[in-house]
């Protein structure tokens, strides 16, 4: 996999993988959760969840993809996590409740490499063209930052308020 993980934010054991498609959140979830050798660790695709439950809002023509019914996405993953420690695969992470997660990994690739995945996969062209400029622009690593900061703030506050 020639991506790069980057560490937005740690904590515990509920794992969130946002990052543009392509780059490796999948293939990175999949084998996360098969070498843990923990039982209780489920890896869930957002996609796949949505579809499987029919949780979709109508279908974008112009990305010739589903939406994702977010409030009910959220709903059912709540009642599936239950059951034990998870990692969700998700382009972003910004509808999810921010105490879901411990940690959030953003996955970034090089774009000449995430170029020719997304063209492999059948991309139209506006859609190729605002997934890579989502990487370019580095997007979603913006968008967990604004989430997890807080977080990382009351720590940050936490230890100098214990080391005394």
């Amino acid at each position: 996999m020639a991506g790069q993980a980057r560490l937005a934010c740690a904590l515990d054991c509920k794992c969130s993988r946002p990052g543009t498609p392509g780059v490796g959140k999948t293939t990175l979830g999949k084998e996360l959760a098969s070498r843990s050798g923990l039982k209780r660790l489920k890896y869930f695709n957002m996609g796949d969840l949505a579809q499987e439950g029919q949780l979709h809002n109508g279908y974008d023509e112009e990305y010739d993809c589903p939406i994702l019914d977010e409030d009910r996405v959220v709903d059912e993953l709540e009642n599936q996590k239950r059951e034990g420690e998870t990692i969700v695969d998700y382009h972003g992470c910004d509808f999810f409740p921010e105490c879901w997660f411990h940690i959030v990994f953003v996955l970034r690739t090089d774009n000449s490499v995430l170029y020719k995945r997304l063209e492999t996969r059948g991309y139209g062209e506006k859609k190729l063209k605002d997934n890579i400029q989502c990487e370019f622009f580095q997007v979603l690593y913006e968008e967990a930052i604004k989430i997890i900061y807080p977080i990382l703030k009351w720590i940050e506050q936490w230890v100098k308020d214990h080391n005394t």
